[in-house]
This record gives structure tokens, sequence and C-alpha cells, in this order.
């Protein structure tokens, strides 16, 4: 259930920080269903497998080592470029501009910065289709990250020394509750972004969880609306 949020909680942010895939878009677009499909056949194709092994290859890289991405660079040296060229070449245009959303944005004071496991381009595509890229400031995306995904505590302090971003100050949005709490430790607020997926919840039991926001810009509106 959501929780209620007041204005006296982000009083002194000065720091957004959103997460893209599922945050920053409803999870019922069903973008990322079109990347996790170019996922299981990059995968196919580069390790030479069928379709069914390709798909459990992926979803065991994803639990075991936070991303695809990030276990076929482990287990197979794999460059990281053709990979991420070939999931993110997706159609995005059937993406209405998000409008309720943009006008929050626009409300917020402070730097807005997109963090995510994904590539810069694919943060711009899907940024630009919604009307909504010319609000931020940063893209911290995972070539920034060294090709180490959240939840690893280390790409949050990079992305923190490198931005100069003073965590008491800052708010993260996130669709995987687990992705929260190394931004919670690091004493940042949170806000969870939930979805029907079952990894979206994972660990989402817990005090890393501040805020609950089931969708992101009618609850940016609301929490607009209880300023003083």
């Amino acid at each position: 259930m959501e929780q209620k949020s007041n204005w006296s909680d982000f009083s002194d942010i000065d720091t957004w920080i959103f997460d893209l895939d599922n945050t920053l878009y409803p999870a019922h677009c069903n973008l990322f269903a079109q990347i996790d499909q170019k996922m299981g056949d990059f995968v196919a194709d580069f390790l030479k497998v069928d379709h069914a092994e390709a798909k459990k290859i992926q979803k065991h890289y994803f639990q075991t080592y936070g991303t695809t991405l990030n276990g076929l660079m482990k287990c197979h040296d794999m460059h990281p470029d053709d990979f991420l060229a070939f999931v993110h070449d997706i159609d995005v245009s059937e993406m209405a501009r998000a409008e309720k959303l943009d006008a929050a944005l626009h409300e917020l004071n402070g730097r807005k910065i997109i963090f995510t496991n994904g590539s810069d381009d694919h943060a711009t595509n899907v940024s630009r289709q919604l009307g909504i890229d010319h609000h931020f400031d940063h893209i911290f995306d995972i070539r920034k990250c060294d090709f180490i995904p959240k939840p690893e505590i280390s790409v949050y302090h990079k992305m923190i020394d490198e931005l100069d971003i003073t965590p008491s100050r800052a708010v993260f949005f996130e669709d995987m509750a687990k992705n929260l709490k190394p931004a919670h430790d690091l004493g940042m607020t949170t806000v969870w972004v939930p979805n029907e997926e079952h990894w979206s919840s994972e660990t989402s039991e817990g005090p890393h969880i501040h805020h609950i926001a089931e969708d992101l810009p009618d609850w940016l509106h609301r929490l607009l609306a209880s300023r003083p």
C-alpha cells in the first residue's frame, strides 16, 4: 500500500535521482519486454545455444550478477558495446509523452539525475520520447559505473563522488527494492516505485524503503501539493 508522504520529508532535497526502466515510465508500457527479448536473442547467438537455454542463462546471470551483461562479461569475457547496442535498439515510438511527469519535474527544484544499469543512449532515447530529457543534468549509466551494476555499493559511491552529491540531501526513485538499500545505507531518502514483477519486490520488507510511489507522476504531484 502506498504511503502518505509530506513535503517536510523532502524540503531539504537538492538532488533528485531516478532509475530509468519501469520507473520514469510505468511497467505496463511493457518496453522492457522488448529489451528482455533482445537479451535472449543476443545470448542465444553469442553462446550458440537455443532460445530456451539462452533464457535460462539470461535469468541466471541476472539473478547471480545483477545484470545479464555483467554475467556475460564475467563468465565469457564478452566486450559490452555490441551487447548494449543490440539490446537497446528498440522501438519506443508507441510510448506517449509523459506530460504529467514533465510538469512535476518542472516544479522540483534541484538537480535531476538518471541512474541506470542501461546505457546513456538508451536513457536519452527513452527520456526524449517521453518528453522529459531536458530536465536531467546527468545520466549516470552503466559505462560510467565501469559496467558494475546496481546494487553494488561502489557505483553509488562513484556517482556521489563524481557528481558531488550530498546523500542526506538526495532522494533516489527505483522500481527494484534491493537497489534502494545502498542508497539508504549512504543516507539518501528512498522511494520505491513497485510493479508486479517478482524482482521488483525482492527485499522490499525493510527500513531501507522510506516511501512508496505506485504511480510516480501522481505521487510527485501530491507531494508538490503538500508544500506549505
